[in-house]
């Protein structure tokens, strides 16, 4: 019996695996099978998704919501949050009085998407608009003072920074006093006291709610649209023939920005996105279409298409190239130039790749020589000198795949580190942070449950790993008992068909609070087993009953997962993962995304 678990999780193990490869407890998701079942009949769909929703918490009454859900059930009044009809009526003014509006945007894909959102928005409407995304390098996370008062200068009344701003009092300050209105969309955790600003939108403030505090920055965004749309209208602005826009038709940079922010896709967010994805299969946005040409994306787009194949592009500029490019792709409207900046963004993610793949190795070797053999502690703290602070975050997720805990990879440069860190569910990273922040221990910080980022002086580090290990080692200890993979069932290899995977999709968007189905492939054998790409273990899977099915591990090579499938010596196995569709030169096939395994 592993840690944590009761003799009954140990009698329901899910195929008797108490103990994976890589040391997990394998359970099926809790259920009601007779509610699976209801809901097959209820819904005339195939008995596998009934269970794939009745492990989520969908019951009958709750399914034609969950299965499609609508912007008219979920999409709230924009002006129930504060501030939010303060800022609407000061954009309305700038619009209509021909002011020039200056977005300031976080250099992700969540940050790259408001401000194209805007940016399309404004030109719609006949409004004056520019966007500003800072150099990561050279300017840092969020609003500087400097590129506030260059935009003022430049003839900016108004700068609406999105995705960032809630906690940046100091340079806030200096752009108001230099004559900015400054209007903050953001989602981060704030603190009690807020910056003084024209208006601050943003579902996380303390005295909101709560209501929408899942929404990425993007939804908030959306939000202040359809408010300051209704402002224009209220006000008369589409008389005299000028015409009213389709918000609708913008809801594909949501869908983006909500997926890759990998905020949970419940409610709200997951009304966004599966609206949001049916106009992105549409190809309507230049910027877009751009991407998945260049990227190779064949399929009609999902989550996965999103925030694997999309998202790491548009954020590739940001990272270790052009911070502007992934807002310019996103917002254009000009196929020429759209083609021109999708090139160039996937060659900085193959530039990306290469130097995270650099980092990650120092990291995971600094880590490990500093465990010595021992069990981590309850954070990961990874800390090097000038390292490339565009890809900190993604190798901070990839410490936290390998070690199972929450990860932080800081790059140390000229006596100041700037860290990205990311979490394990059950685990609220942004508030450490924001507590560090207010105990003197960060130059600056902020995030959200899953993901944040801080600036430390070299010197506090010594400091502030001791306050992350001890505000969180009970939480993590608790989480980490509970180490299991949950599953939606169990197939023989020959189950695993592109019609299973399609029939699957019905219960999609799959992400954050929607998990993606999770199957253990039975008794399997391993034909036939390579390493590809960076580390990738390539298999073929052949069952007792004659099926074959294609499979990949990522990054596993050296992990107990790629030792196991590349040196099975024909003993079975049980395989753990996704199925995912695979059209490899048009053929309609299936792949398994390899999580796990374990001996039959």
């Amino acid at each position: 019996m592993s840690p944590g678990q009761s003799p009954a999780e140990t009698i329901n193990a899910l195929l008797g695996i108490t103990q994976s490869v890589t040391g997990r407890f394998w359970r099926e998701r809790e259920r009601d099978d007779r509610v699976a079942l209801a809901l097959a009949q209820h819904l005339n769909l195939d008995e596998v998704v009934g269970r794939v929703l009745a492990g989520r918490g969908v019951t009958p009454d709750s399914s034609a919501q969950f299965l499609k859900p609508t912007l008219k059930e979920h999409l709230p009044d924009p002006s129930q949050f504060r501030d939010m009809e303060r800022a609407a009526e000061r954009l309305a003014k700038a619009i209509m009085s021909n002011e020039q509006v200056a977005v300031f945007g976080d250099y992700d894909v969540d940050g790259a998407t408001s401000s194209a959102l805007l940016k399309r928005f404004f030109d719609a409407v006949g409004g004056q608009l520019v966007i500003y995304i800072p150099d990561r390098i050279l300017e840092g996370y969020g609003p500087n003072a400097p590129a506030l008062i260059r935009l003022q200068a430049e003839g900016a009344k108004v700068a609406v920074t999105v995705d960032c701003g809630t906690t940046a009092h100091a340079p806030l300050a200096e752009g108001k006093a230099a004559g900015l209105d400054i209007i903050v969309v953001d989602h981060h955790q704030a603190e009690p006291q807020l910056p003084d600003v024209f208006a601050l939108v943003n579902p996380n403030r303390l005295d909101e709610s709560g209501a929408c505090g899942q929404l990425a920055a993007v939804g908030v965004a959306y939000l202040l649209v359809i408010a300051l749309n209704r402002k224009l209208r209220q006000s008369g602005w589409y008389r005299d023939g000028r015409s009213e826009p389709d918000l609708l038709q913008w809801l594909d940079l949501v869908a983006l920005g909500t997926i890759c922010d990998v905020v949970p896709l419940t409610g709200l967010n997951r009304a966004l996105v599966t609206q949001g994805l049916k106009v992105m299969a549409r190809r309507g946005n230049p910027g877009l279409v751009a991407l998945a040409d260049v990227a190779g994306v064949q399929d009609r787009p999902g989550s996965y298409h999103a925030g694997y194949i999309l998202g790491p592009r548009v954020n590739a500029g940001g990272r270790v190239g052009r911070s502007e490019l992934g807002a310019r792709l996103l917002s254009t409207d000009d196929a020429g130039e759209a083609q021109e900046i999708a090139a160039e963004l996937d060659r900085y993610n193959q530039e990306r790749r290469a130097i995270e793949a650099m980092v990650e190795e120092q990291a995971i070797a600094a880590t490990d020589a500093s465990l010595s053999g021992g069990t981590p502690g309850p954070v990961i703290m990874a800390i090097g000198v000038n390292w490339h602070p565009g890809v900190i975050g993604i190798v901070a997720s990839r410490l936290r795949e390998r070690y199972r805990r929450p990860a932080f990879v800081i790059a140390v440069a000229n006596g100041v580190g700037k860290g990205s860190g990311r979490s394990i569910p059950g685990v609220d990273l942004g508030a450490v942070v924001t507590a560090a922040k207010q105990a003197g221990l960060l130059v600056n910080g902020g995030g959200h449950k899953m993901a944040a980022g801080i600036t430390v002086d070299e010197s506090r580090l010594p400091e502030l790993c001791d306050f992350f290990a001890s505000r969180l080692e009970s939480i993590v200890n608790s989480s980490i008992e509970q180490n299991s993979l949950g599953f939606d069932g169990a197939l023989a290899v020959k189950g695993a068909t592109r019609d299973l995977v399609d029939v699957l999709e019905q219960a999609g968007p799959f992400g954050s609070g929607n998990a993606e189905p999770r199957f253990a492939i039975s008794r399997a054998k391993v034909v036939k087993a390579d390493l590809v790409g960076d580390g990738h273990v390539r298999c073929i899977l052949v069952g007792q009953d004659g099926g074959r099915l294609k499979a990949i591990a990522f990054r596993a090579a050296d992990n107990p997962l790629g030792e196991s499938l590349l040196n099975t010596r024909g003993r079975l196995l049980h395989v753990a993962g996704h199925l995912r569709s695979d059209n490899w030169r048009g053929e309609r096939n299936v792949q398994l995304t390899i999580e796990d395994a374990a001996w039959a």
